[in-house]
């Protein structure tokens, strides 16, 4: 009996050292909308929207830098589902634990570049912040549509955005892809950040590829603190899109990834 328990013990602490050390890994690994703020805050003068794509492939390179070797670098809870229902191997805990880390690394994340860029958000908006109009700056966090599309429109543009992230990150974490196998995890977090660029240069347009509930949630409940409860209201309430819609997505292309190494057999 006695040596049961002390089993019980040790798995448990296992485990809340690992829900530990993963989710402080995906904390510090999400970051990063300080591109946009540029882009906005500056008028387009020091910057434009490829160097907007271009800041996001560099920051979850370097993401998948910081949090790969602790926990496999996932930065989105889109591929944390994904491969939990697909790979196995997450216990519910862990999953909910880097998940929740993820969204409390965006919200900090905004948190600094609101601070780093509180003059030059006073100097564009002479303090009224506002998440529509000619000087709305609540884009600069979290994404918004396009006036003209639909919400079928919309829906169908983050599942299919997402979609082609996880096929990649699939492909990128399958251990029996020799191409895959023979690269190191450097060029691993650089083709995960190259995957990203490509995904915003291909798909942005319509809602600004958010293809991470994180990188949308965690920066929008901090904007509500800063510009208000509109956040969630605008655009007919299009908050809930971003942030459930691509964990569906991830789910059809990890999906398709699998139905496509079954095909091979």
């Amino acid at each position: 009996g006695g040596g049961l328990l002390v089993g019980a013990y040790r798995r448990r602490a296992l485990l809340v050292r690992r829900v530990r050390r993963h989710a402080l890994a995906e904390f510090l690994g999400t970051f990063g909308v300080a591109g946009v703020a540029q882009v906005v805050l500056s008028g387009r003068a020091d910057g434009s929207y490829l160097s907007i794509n271009l800041a996001w492939g560099i920051g979850v390179t370097f993401g998948v830098l910081v949090a790969g070797g602790v926990s496999g670098g996932h930065l989105n809870p889109a591929v944390t589902v994904s491969l939990a229902v697909f790979r196995g191997g997450l216990p519910l805990v862990l999953v909910l634990a880097l998940v929740a880390a993820q969204v409390l690394g965006g919200f900090v994340a905004s948190a600094v570049v609101y601070g780093l860029y509180a003059d030059a958000l006073d100097a564009y908006d002479g303090g009224h912040r506002t998440v529509t109009g000619p000087n709305a700056t609540a884009a600069i966090w979290a994404t918004y549509p396009q006036p003209f599309l639909s919400l079928a429109n919309g829906v169908a543009d983050q599942v299919i955005g997402t979609a082609v992230l996880m096929v990649g990150v699939f492909a990128l974490s399958d251990a029996r892809n020799p191409v895959v196998a023979a690269a190191d995890s450097t060029v691993k977090a650089l083709a995960v950040g190259v995957l990203v660029l490509g995904v915003g240069i291909g798909f942005g347009f319509n809602s600004g590829y958010a293809i991470n509930p994180a990188r949308d949630l965690g920066p929008r409940l901090f904007t509500a603190l800063t510009h208000g409860p509109a956040v969630f209201s605008a655009a007919h309430h299009w908050w809930w899109v971003p942030t459930l819609v691509p964990l569906a997505g991830g789910l059809v292309g990890a999906a398709g990834y699998q139905a496509y190494k079954v095909a091979l057999r």
